[in-house]
C-alpha cells in the first residue's frame, strides 16, 4: 500500500474506490454458497492484488485484502476522529518503560487461527494464537529472503533484529529459532519489545498489516522446501473472514470465518463516534456482534465505465466517479444531483492523507545526477490543468506533505519550483539541455515514465497530459504501461527511470511520508526514488525519536524543504475522495485507514433487491 500500502500504501486511486466489494448480509442465517439464486450474489470491484502474505504486500488493494483475514495487536477505532488506536488482539494498550524503550503487551486468550491443513498436529483444526506468533511474524519481515516491503517499519528499531536480518543472508535456511534480544515472549500471553531508541510511531506500526500474526506452520507447510512460495495464496489468519478462492487478476471470494462461532469469539460494533454519527445512522448497530457479512466477493474491473454501469444496475455497493460521468453525477454546487439523491444514492466527499507524484530514480545517470533537470521538469508541470483534468478533485501539491500533517506547507506557500514555463526553460538550459535538445545526440531528450494500471483509460489520458506538459519545454516523454504487480516489481528492482505513484498514509504522522526519502529505505523499501542525502537522513533520525512537539514539526518542515529543493519527486496533487454508495450499504464511514473495516459493514438485502428489480 505507506503504500506503500496505510498502512503502507501505494495507490493510484482514492480510498473510496479502492477495494469496493460485494457485501452479503447474514440476517442471522447460515452462509449460502456464492452464486445461488436465493442469495443473489453481487460482485464488487478491486484493484489487482500482489499477495496475501503480510510481509509482501506494499499496496492498498493487497493490504485491504490481507486485513480481512489477518489481525494485528491494535486497530483504529472505526468511527472516532481524530484517529485513535484501540486493542484488537492485545488485551490493553502497552505498558511502556520510563525511558520509552520497553513495551510490554498483554495478549487476549481464546483467539484461534482458522482451520487449515497446515495444522498437522491437530488434524487441520486451528490452534490458539500466542505471543510467539508475533515474534515469528516480525522476524519474517526482517528475513532478507522474504524481500519484505515492510522492513522499513522495523529497520534499526528493535534490539537484535538487524543482527537477525544479517544472519538470514546467504543460501542457508533462515533460523527462526535464533533469539532476538529485543523481541521476546516471556509467556504465551505476553509480548515484549525492546527498542534501541524511542520510537513514538511504534503503536501505529503495530496496527499495520506488516505486524499481523502469521502462524509458522502455514508458512512452512505451504512454502515447503522445494522453493515454491505457495503461502501467499494460502492465508491463514484469525480475522473475521477467510479466503475461499483467489483467481489472480480476476476474482477473490471470502467467507465468514467459522472459527469465531466455534470458539465463542464475540466482537461488537462500536458504541461511540463523532457528533453526527448517530443522526447518520452509524450507531444503530452499536453493541451488536460482528461481522454482519457472510461473504465478500470481488472482481478486478479495469474499466471505469463498466464499474459505473454495474453500480447503476445495483451490482456494486460503491463506485468512484469517472471523469466522463462527473457532470451527470455532481451538480454545480459540488453536491449530488437531485435524481440520484431521490434514489437513495449517497455522496462522500472527503480530503485524504495522500499525495501523488512522479518519482525520479536517483540511480539513473540522466535524471538522478542532474538536479537542475529535475527542477526544470517540476516547473513545467501545470498543477491547475492537472486538477481540472480530474474535475478539480485534486489540490495542486506544493510539497511532499499533504494538508493535515505537521510540517506541511500552507495553501498560500507556493513551491519554488511550481508551474513556470520561463523558469523551466532556463533551468533546462542550465541543466545542459537547451530547448530540450540532448547535446550527446543532437536530438530531443527522451525520458521514460513507468505506470501501473495499464488498461485504465484515465491513467493513459493523464499520462498523455503529463507528456504534453513536458513537450512544451522540448522534452519528450515515453510512457511505459505495466500491470500493477510488474510495475511494483520494476520499482523494487530499481529498473525505472521515472515512475508515477501515490502514497496513502500508513498512519497520521508526517514521518510516514518523510521516510519515503530516507536513504536506508531505498528499494525494495518505500524510497523508490533511491534518494540519499546525509543532511536529510540526519534530521530524519533526529526527528523520528521525538514525540509530537513544535520542535519536531520544525524538523519535519526542514526535511520537506530539502526535498523540495532536491526534487526527487515532481509533486502532483493531493486527491480529494469523491465516492458514491447505495443506501442499502449500512454503517459505512470513509476512513483514511480502512483496513479490516469491512467487518462493520452490513447490507439491506430487500432494498438492494428492489433496486435491481427496477428498470433504469
Amino acid at each position: 500500500m505507506g503504500a506503500a500500502v496505510g498502512w503502507i500504501r501505494q495507490a493510484g486511486a482514492g480510498l473510496l474506490t479502492v477495494g469496493a466489494a460485494l457485501l452479503v448480509s447474514s440476517c442471522g442465517e447460515k452462509p449460502l454458497p456464492a452464486g445461488t439464486s436465493t442469495e443473489r450474489v453481487l460482485f464488487g470491484e478491486t484493484e489487482r492484488i500482489r499477495s496475501f502474505d503480510p510481509a509482501k504486500a506494499g499496496d492498498v488493494a493487497s493490504a485491504l485484502a490481507i486485513a480481512r483475514i489477518y489481525e494485528t495487536l491494535y486497530q483504529y477505532a472505526y468511527l472516532e476522529r481524530p484517529y485513535r488506536l484501540e486493542p484488537l488482539l492485545a488485551v490493553a494498550m502497552p505498558t511502556v518503560s520510563e525511558d520509552g524503550l520497553t513495551y510490554t503487551i498483554p495478549l487476549r486468550r481464546g483467539i484461534f487461527f482458522s482451520d487449515d491443513p497446515c495444522f498437522t498436529r491437530t488434524g487441520g483444526k486451528g490452534r490458539e494464537l500466542t505471543a510467539e506468533d508475533f515474534v515469528y511474524s516480525i522476524k519474517r519481515i526482517a528475513d532478507v529472503k522474504n524481500e519484505s516491503s515492510g522492513w522499513w517499519a522495523f529497520q534499526g528499531r528493535i534490539v537484535g533484529l538487524d543482527e537477525f536480518r544479517e544472519s538470514t543472508l546467504g543460501e542457508a535456511p533462515s533460523d527462526y529459532d535464533r533469539p532476538v534480544e529485543g523481541l521476546r515472549a516471556p509467556d504465551p500471553w505476553t509480548l515484549q519489545i525492546r527498542l534501541k531508541e524511542p520510537y513514538p510511531q511504534l503503536l501505529w506500526i503495530l496496527a499495520m498489516h506488516y505486524a499481523a500474526a502469521v502462524p509458522r506452520e502455514a508458512v512452512e507447510y505451504y512454502n515447503g522446501r522445494d522453493g515454491r512460495a505457495r503461502f501467499s495464496h494460502h492465508p491463514v489468519g484469525t480475522g473475521p473472514f477467510r479466503l475461499v478462492q483467489w483467481v489472480r487478476n480476476y476474482r477473490i471470494e471470502y467467507e465468514r470465518n467459522p472459527m469465531w462461532q466455534e470458539t465463542g469469539r464475540v466482537e461488537r460494533y462500536p458504541d461511540r463516534g463523532e457528533p453526527g454519527d448517530a443522526e447518520a445512522g452509524l450507531l444503530q448497530a452499536a453493541g451488536r456482534p460482528i461481522p454482519f457479512l457472510d461473504r465478500i466477493v470481488q472482481y478486478v474491473i479495469g474499466d471505469s465505465s463498466t464499474q459505473w454501469l454495474l453500480f447503476l444496475r445495483g451490482r456494486l455497493e460503491q463506485s468512484g466517479i469517472g471523469r466522463d460521468n462527473w457532470d451527470a453525477v455532481i451538480g454545480p454546487e459540488r453536491t449530488l444531483t437531485p435524481g440520484l439523491r431521490a434514489k437513495g444514492v449517497r455522496l462522500h466527499a472527503t480530503p485524504t492523507l495522500m499525495t501523488t507524484y512522479i518519482g525520479f530514480n536517483m540511480d539513473d545517470p540522466v535524471v538522478g545526477s542532474n538536479k537542475k533537470l529535475r527542477q526544470a521538469l517540476h516547473c513545467a508541470f501545470d498543477g491547475k490543468a492537472w486538477s481540472a483534468f480530474y474535475n478539480d478533485r485534486m489540490i495542486p501539491a506544493n510539497g511532499p506533505l499533504p494538508p493535515g500533517v505537521a510540517g506541511a506547507r500552507g495553501p498560500d506557500e507556493p513551491n519554488p519550483y511550481g508551474f513556470d514555463l520561463e523558469k523551466a526553460r532556463r533551468l533546462l538550459a542550465e541543466a545542459g539541455y537547451p530547448n530540450g535538445v540532448d547535446p550527446a545526440t543532437g536530438r530531443r531528450l527522451i525520458l521514460t515514465v513507468e505506470l501501473g494500471a495499464a488498461n485504465d483509460p484515465t491513467t493513459r489520458a493523464s499520462a498523455e497530459l503529463f507528456a504534453d506538459f513536458m513537450d512544451r519545454i522540448g522534452v519528450r516523454i515515453e510512457n511505459s504501461y505495466n500491470n500493477w504487480p510488474t510495475f511494483l516489481d520494476k520499482m523494487d528492482r530499481r529498473q525505472c527511470q521515472m515512475y508515477r505513484l501515490g502514497w496513502v498514509a500508513d498512519y497520521p504522522d508526517a514521518e510516514n511520508f518523510l521516510q519515503l526519502f530516507y536513504g536506508p529505505n531505498s528499494s525494495p523499501g518505500p524510497n523508490h526514488s533511491n534518494y540519499t542525502n546525509p543532511e536529510f537522513d540526519r534530521l530524519y533520525e533526529q526527528a523520528r525519536t521525538m514525540s509530537d512537539s513544535p520542535e519536531r514539526t520544525a524538523l519535519y518542515r526542514a526535511m520537506a524543504d530539502l526535498v523540495i529543493e532536491e526534487c526527487p519527486w515532481i509533486c502532483l496533487a493531493y486527491p480529494l475522495a469523491f465516492g458514491l454508495q447505495h443506501g442499502w450499504l449500512l454503517h459505512y464511514k470513509p476512513h483514511d485507514f480502512p483496513y479490516g473495516m469491512s467487518k462493520y459493514y452490513d447490507v439491506d438485502i430487500e432494498a438492494r433487491a428492489a433496486w435491481q428489480a427496477r428498470e433504469w
